[in-house]
């Protein structure tokens, strides 16, 4: 170290005017010469290094195997850049560690070994490969596909791994390709009118959707975010991709709720409006059905009140009749309501037993004469009178008188009411057949609804609710209630009662 430092003239020389940082240290790296860059570089003052072990400018993780890597490589006397392939550190007296690139030059001088570092801080190099790394992290970790392509020849210069991965296509092969090329939705006039705002500098940037075609011939749509970069002197075009696929389902699959929805509050909205009309037709048959015969009946009670004489005895007769017969009408009418009720609320019994067919018919035939209009007649089933049948008896009675006072009401005067049965091996069908007014062609299907009156019938007295519930009942019991109508000639409405076990 003495005879290095009495010979320090030149070396002071020369070290100065180099920017680098050079540190001589001898055989037992201590330090014998620094240069004012090393000195500053490592926040030292002038000549206070000079005597200084070299650990001193060496982080102590690194301290264990310094002294074993210099002397190995004083023993081999060559010149060499210092930890190639590893990053290197200093430390400065303040502690702090900075990133430093040595080269290292072993020499004789007075018959001792020295070695002459030359130092370089890499600091702000570091900095600068560290921020590139990162930007390049995340253009390859991106979730997003990135494409970077010429802005004359329209060839593909990077790809991300996103973009790679989603369609298909290696780098290399992207390498001879354009975005032409993926997107099979524009040809190269369509592509350069959509980027043409951005080479005549009228916008900074260019979004549009289209579709990405894949290497397995599948496709996807994209929503395509394109702009001017600089790579180095050359300007280029970068495309970020968003893949919209599930933004393109949700939208669809929100819409077809919409419209499902839509539909729904239609059909809703429908049943809603049929519902009112129900109602309101409803309220106005109830007060008309039931206005009427009350009527009626008050007009008769008026009039008996009068008759007070002994020979008036037959008009007070027809008054009672009348009386009679509006109030059998007002309970039939409550007893269709009724019967709706229980129908819908699921409380109605039947009583399935074995009983003579021509009791309900002589039964309903009789009750049904006092409604024939002048000049009509009702003809009785000739084959019945020792046939049974298993079937609930009320209902049959319920369905039959329907039948048959539809029948008179809807039949002109004169006219006959005829009343069928034909046995079969299944049951027994039971036919009622006038020749009244008939019912619509256009009415027909609505004609088992509740509260429907055909067209030709709406200034004829009833509910619309007879045929109704004479229909749920013997559906209920397995039978069916059928017609055949032609207006102006007649119906025929056939019951078919299936053959049942008693109960």
């Amino acid at each position: 170290m003495q005879d290095f430092q009495e010979n320090s003239d030149i070396f002071n020389l020369l070290s100065e005017g180099v920017s680098e940082g050079i540190i001589v240290v001898d055989s037992n790296q201590i330090v014998v010469a620094t240069n004012t860059s090393s000195e500053q570089m490592f926040g030292y003052e002038k000549g206070e290094l000079l005597g200084k072990p070299l650990d001193v400018l060496i982080p102590k993780r690194y301290h264990s195997g310094h002294e074993a890597h210099v002397e190995k490589f004083i023993a081999k006397s060559d010149k060499r850049q210092m930890g190639h392939g590893r990053n290197l550190y200093g430390v400065c007296k303040d502690g702090k560690e900075f990133p430093v690139e040595a080269g290292l030059n072993p020499f004789e001088f007075y018959g001792s070994t020295y070695v002459m570092a030359l130092v370089i801080d890499i600091t702000e190099r570091k900095n600068k490969e560290e921020e590139l790394s990162h930007w390049a992290r995340i253009f390859d970790e991106s979730l997003n596909e990135i494409f970077v392509f010429e802005t004359d020849t329209f060839k593909f210069l990077n790809v991300n791994k996103e973009a790679q991965r989603n369609i298909g296509y290696s780098i290399d092969e992207l390498y001879k390709m354009t975005p032409v090329d993926i997107k099979p939705e524009l040809n190269e006039v369509q592509f350069n009118t959509l980027i043409s705002p951005l080479l005549n500098d009228e916008t900074a940037k260019v979004k549009f959707e289209t579709k990405h075609g894949r290497k397995d011939g599948t496709t996807y749509p994209v929503e395509v975010h394109l702009q001017l970069s600089n790579l180095g002197k050359k300007r280029v075009f970068v495309a970020f991709i968003l893949d919209i696929t599930e933004r393109k389902n949700y939208t669809e699959n929100l819409e077809n709720i919409v419209e499902e929805r839509t539909q729904q509050l239609t059909e809703a909205l429908a049943v809603e409006k049929e519902l009112n009309e129900l109602k309101t037709r409803f309220l106005s048959l109830v007060s008309h059905e039931f206005k009427t015969p009350l009527s009626s009946i008050l007009t008769s009670i008026t009039l008996l009140g009068k008759y007070t004489q002994t020979d008036q005895q037959p008009k007070r007769d027809k008054h009672v009749i009348t009386i009679k017969n509006k109030v059998k009408y007002l309970d039939t009418i409550l007893n269709d309501f009724l019967s709706v009720e229980r129908l819908e609320s699921g409380k109605v019994n039947y009583k399935v037993e074995e009983f003579a067919l021509s009791k309900i018919v002589n039964e309903v035939v009789y009750n049904s004469n006092m409604l024939l209009k002048s000049g009509q007649q009702i003809h009785y089933p000739e084959n019945i009178d020792e046939l049974n049948i298993q079937f609930d008896e009320k209902t049959l009675e319920l369905a039959l008188s329907n039948l048959i006072h539809n029948a008179i009401k809807y039949s002109p005067e004169d006219t006959t009411i005829d009343i069928k049965v034909d046995i079969e091996d299944t049951g027994f069908a039971i036919n009622v057949i006038d020749k009244g007014i008939g019912i619509p062609e256009e009415d027909q299907k609505h004609i088992f609804n509740r509260y429907f009156r055909a067209e030709n019938a709406l200034l004829t007295q009833g509910t619309g609710i007879g045929l109704n519930i004479a229909k749920q009942h013997i559906e209920n019991l397995g039978g069916s209630l059928e017609f055949t109508s032609a207006e102006n000639i007649g119906s025929t409405f056939t019951l078919c009662i299936p053959k049942l076990k008693t109960n």
